[in-house]
C-alpha cells in the first residue's frame, strides 16, 4: 500500500529528494507521541498525492558564469 502512496505522491513532486524532504517535514509537523509513525507517513504521502500538502517552490537555478570569465590571463 505504501508503494502506491509513494508512486501517487511522486506524480505530484517528481524530484525524489524533494519528496523525501517533504514527507519528513510533514511527518515531523503532524506526529503525535500517541500515534504510530508509519500511520503519519502514510497520511502525509496521501495528502501529497491529493495535492493538499507540498513543499515550497524550488529556488531559481542560477546560470553558471561562462568558462571564459574563469580563465586566468597570463602575466605579461
Amino acid at each position: 500500500m505504501r508503494t502506491e502512496l509513494v508512486y501517487e505522491a511522486g506524480l505530484k513532486i517528481e524530484n525524489r529528494f524533494l519528496l523525501a524532504t517533504t514527507a519528513m517535514q510533514g511527518t515531523r509537523k503532524l506526529h503525535l507521541s500517541s500515534t504510530r509513525t508509519e500511520d503519519i507517513v502514510n497520511r502525509v504521502l496521501a495528502e501529497v498525492a491529493k495535492g493538499r500538502y507540498a513543499h515550497g517552490e524550488l529556488p531559481e537555478v542560477a546560470t553558471p558564469p561562462a568558462i571564459d570569465v574563469l580563465l586566468i590571463t597570463p602575466a605579461a
